[in-house]
Order: structure tokens, then sequence, then C-alpha cells
């Protein structure tokens, strides 16, 4: 029997698209794997702004540390511009210039309480979260288990201490990023999940100097 070119040209077509999609689908190929954002930064625009304000404070830390006795390894840095439903407690090495690891943290409610949005005061018993520079003292057991004592450092939050601001956790923060929705808010307390908690315990109590934490906007 005769074949046209054609006919040739046609059947061999529909072999290799047959070939093909048999391939395709047993082997599922990856050509090209996405970049992974990093795990700290969220895919919100303002990550980059983030990141400038980050490395703004690392600076300015560096400097603090420079003439104060206390830990020169890591410091805790919280931007409470980056919203509750997303990564905002970050864990910064001094010495790699990077992030070990992030989590989620509140902010004070104010006398409004959950309103969503960041008031900041070192008003006692206003329940808002106070902005700069805290030492981390010693650990106790409180109500809400373990927490840290906070000793404020700045004007912004010299009251801290007198007004029971402490680092503590509690189980109504989530272990990851829940963005859009926000997470439960604190009466000015920096507060996180009891998982991460053991994660900053660590770090916390395995120096031998004050860990610096530092709440800016």
């Amino acid at each position: 029997m005769k074949v046209s070119p054609k006919s040739f040209v046609l059947a061999i077509g529909i072999l290799l698209t047959v070939l093909a999609f048999v391939y395709f689908l047993w082997h599922k190929p990856i050509f090209k794997k996405p970049l992974k954002n990093n795990t700290y930064w969220s895919n919100s625009t303002g990550s980059e702004e983030a990141m400038i304000r980050m490395r703004d404070k690392v600076i300015q830390v560096k400097k603090y540390l420079a003439v104060n006795r206390v830990n020169n390894d890591r410091c805790f840095l919280l931007d409470m511009r980056i919203p509750s439903g997303q990564n905002r407690f970050f864990v910064y090495n001094l010495h790699t210039n990077s992030v070990e690891i992030a989590g989620l943290v509140t902010h004070g409610s104010g006398l409004k309480n959950f309103s969503g949005v960041p008031v900041f005061s070192n008003t006692p018993n206003s329940k808002c979260t106070s902005l700069g520079k805290y030492k981390i003292g010693k650990s106790y057991f409180g109500k809400f288990g373990l927490a840290y004592k906070l000793y404020g450092l700045d004007k912004t939050n010299s009251r801290a201490f007198d007004r029971f601001v402490v680092l503590h956790a509690h189980q109504c923060v989530p272990n990851g990023e829940v963005y859009p929705l926000a997470i439960c808010e604190s009466w000015g307390c920096p507060t996180v999940s009891p998982a991460f908690l053991q994660q900053l315990k660590t770090c916390i109590e395995g120096s031998s100097k004050p860990i610096i934490l530092w709440i800016y906007y």
C-alpha cells in the first residue's frame, strides 16, 4: 500500500504528540523552579521598605553595642509597620548580618481594643506598645507562664518596667503567618507564640550578656 508524504508526516506528528503527552504525564519534568521568597519576608509590596528599616536599625544597634555591656552577637528587631499577620519579630545575627529566625508578635490594643492599627504610648494603663530599645532581663513564671522582664532604654519606653511590659507567649498567637488576617492584640507586651518563645529562650538564656530588643515603626 502506497502512503502519501502528507499522511506520513501527519502520522509522525500524531505519534510524537502522543509520546510527548505520555512523557509529561508520567515524568512531570520541572524546567525551572521559581525563586523562593526569603522565608522571613512576605510577598507584600512593603518588604523592601521593611528591609531598609531593618538595615537602619542594625547600624544604630551596632553603635549602641559598641559602648554598652550587652550581647553583641544578636539582637531582636520588631517592625510594627509590618501587619501583625506577617512575621515581624526578627532574631538578627550581627556577625553574619542576616535574620536567623522570625515569627509573629502582637502589638498593644490601646484603649480601643482590636483596632488592628498599632497605637504607641509610654503612658501607664494605655495598653499601648512603647517604641524604643529594651534590655531583656531575667526570666520568671507569671500569669502567662514563662516571661522575660523588659527594661526600657529610651524616653519613649522608660515606663515599660513599671507598666509590666514583658516578653511572653500566648496561645492566641499562631505559629505561622496568617496575613491578610490579623492576630490577637496585647495590653502593650510583645507577645509571641509558645513555640516561638522557646526558640527565643535558647538565644536569651544562652547569652552571658543581656540582649537588646528594639520595637520600631
